[in-house]
């Protein structure tokens, strides 16, 4: 299957990566939410393939993929409103126009998180775009500036935010997993009232966590802005050496700091009472650490030569193509297979078997992409938000 003309081969592949990357991360979310213990907690002594499945995916998933979603977003912001631009005449018009179509996202957002899952983050980014609406004419020079405040800012919050944080005892250890535990029977054994009870106040929760995470998704936002306006993600070869200083950085020091986290993190499911490590030090630092790695992932894309880049078109721009009506699937499925409402796989499947799980999904959403879009143009949910924000 081949690209449509007129459409960057590189960013559908990337935006099919991001959607694959965000599933290996939200399927432990489907079993039990999104607000506590992640990856749950294993037993003693801990399988090493159970082990293995959760560093793997703390490594080289977890803070990485949302930011490359986010990156592309704004990607998809500056192109989107240049070309709404072009056929509106003028700026105001496209900004309006544009405006519809994160109000109607806003929706979506808010019904899938109210109604299938509360680790929602299109709420988010309808909210951040209204906010950048303004971006879509500014100079350069202002979309660079505020990217570098608000990056200042939200660091110099996340630093002020840990001396204050209250260090964690053992009762308050023991509180957290009696509180996971409770959550846990809910969403894997609970019936469809009570895990819909439960997910509603999760998700108002995570509405309040989306405000103070709006500076980190604008400077993304900011991101992908610039690199579509300097040419960096249009043109990918003309500028290989800003992405070979940006894979440089990116691995160099994300891939370090990502495979010690993810060793503190493992440690936590392992031993939930561990006092070896800091583990709230290392959550706030993946705000930053993350980030870097992400950004490696797409230096390395970018720096693919065009047999690479033409296999993985092939196969994951289909994906990336109709990416939002992907992510809401992988949702209403990951929710339905784990939860009590459903199959109620998440109160018995290893993480060995939820990391399997996530990749049978991926192929299914391979297939399925390719022979859709081998018949209509668009995906299912990206056709009928096109259609709304008319």
């Amino acid at each position: 299957m081949s690209v449509r003309p007129g459409r960057l081969a590189q960013l559908d592949v990337l935006r099919g990566i991001a959607v694959f990357g965000i599933l290996l991360v939200n399927i432990w979310g489907f079993a039990w939410g999104t607000l506590s213990l992640r990856y749950g907690t294993l037993p003693t002594p801990a399988p090493w393939l159970d082990q293995a499945a959760i560093f793997l995916v703390a490594a080289f998933a977890e803070f990485k993929f949302y930011p490359i979603f986010a990156f592309l977003f704004g990607a998809g912001f500056a192109l989107h409103t240049r070309s709404l631009r072009q056929q509106l005449g003028s700026w105001q018009a496209a900004q309006a126009a544009y405006q519809r179509r994160l109000r109607w996202l806003l929706l979506i957002g808010l019904l899938h998180g109210f109604l299938i899952w509360s680790g929602d983050v299109l709420s988010s980014y309808a909210l951040g775009g209204m906010l950048i609406l303004s971006l879509a004419s500014a100079r350069l020079g202002r979309v660079r500036n505020l990217a570098w405040l608000l990056a200042g800012g939200f660091l110099l919050f996340m630093a002020l935010l840990y001396p204050v944080s209250p260090s964690m005892t053992a009762d308050d250890t023991t509180r957290q997993l009696q509180e996971f535990a409770g959550r846990y029977a809910i969403y894997t054994e609970g019936g469809l009232l009570a895990v819909a009870a439960l997910r509603v106040r999760d998700y108002a929760m995570q509405m309040l966590f989306v405000i103070v995470m709006l500076p980190h998704v604008i400077v993304l936002f900011s991101l992908g802005i610039l690199s579509v306006r300097l040419g960096w993600l249009t043109e990918p070869r003309r500028h290989r050496h800003v992405w070979h200083r940006v894979l440089a950085v990116g691995l160099g020091l994300g891939l370090p700091f990502n495979l010690l986290a993810a060793t503190v993190l493992l440690q936590q499911t392992i031993d939930p009472y561990q006092t070896n490590y800091n583990s709230t030090l290392f959550e706030l630092l993946l705000y930053a650490g993350g980030p870097l790695l992400a950004a490696g992932y797409v230096a390395s894309l970018m720096l693919a030569g065009p047999a690479l880049m033409a296999a993985l078109a092939r196969w994951l721009a289909p994906v990336g193509r109709m990416a939002l009506s992907n992510y809401l699937a992988q949702s209403l499925l990951g929710t339905f297979l784990l939860q009590g409402w459903g199959l109620a796989w998440g109160a018995r499947l290893r993480p060995i078997e939820m990391l399997a799980l996530a990749l049978a999904i991926m192929v299914a959403q391979i297939v399925i992409s390719r022979c859709w879009l081998a018949r209509f143009r668009q995906g299912p949910v990206e056709a009928l938000w096109r259609r709304l924000a008319r």
